[in-house]
């Protein structure tokens, strides 16, 4: 596998969405599983509607940086990233990797690639958001490697 970087183009949208929502499917299986089927029905009633918009959002309202990697000439990964307006930090976003290609260093490669680029681009602190549920393990891992410290946080949800 020769993994390549490259800023995100128009044409590369519906395959972005596409791995994004495999990508994701396993996270939010862990999350119904965590909440159980009310909590989770209540709180993502159609998560992958609301990933589809968010990844759009990201890839065309040009308020995020966003590249994908290649694997080839197929769109194996996609990172976003966001400059706080301060200018004083960076936030990685929607990390996701083709189910077919994770466990490959795509992660990896994204989360370095996305932390390099925050760095020239003169910010002191960046920050990725994950879930502490069993489907963000291997996100937790990439995140750990790459020298990010977590800050344990817990969400609670009722139903009511």
């Amino acid at each position: 596998m020769q993994i390549q970087v490259r800023p995100f183009e128009a044409r590369d949208l519906d395959p972005v969405i596409d791995l994004s929502l495999r990508a994701w499917a396993p996270v939010y299986e862990s999350f119904a599983e965590v909440m159980g089927p009310e909590v989770f029905g209540r709180q993502y009633p159609d998560w992958r509607t609301s990933q589809r918009r968010e990844v759009e959002a990201a890839c065309t309202e040009g308020k995020a940086h966003v590249w994908v990697a290649e694997d080839g000439v197929k769109v194996v990964g996609l990172v976003a990233v966001v400059l706080e307006p301060e200018g004083d930090a960076g936030a990685i976003e929607l990390p996701a990797v083709a189910p077919d290609c994770q466990g490959r260093d795509v992660g990896t490669t994204l989360t370095e690639f996305a932390t390099t680029w925050i760095k020239r681009a003169g910010v002191t602190l960046a920050s990725i958001w994950t879930g502490g549920d069993p489907g963000h393990a291997p996100a937790r891992r990439t995140y750990e490697k790459a020298g990010y410290t977590a800050l344990p946080l817990v969400r609670y949800y009722k139903a009511l």
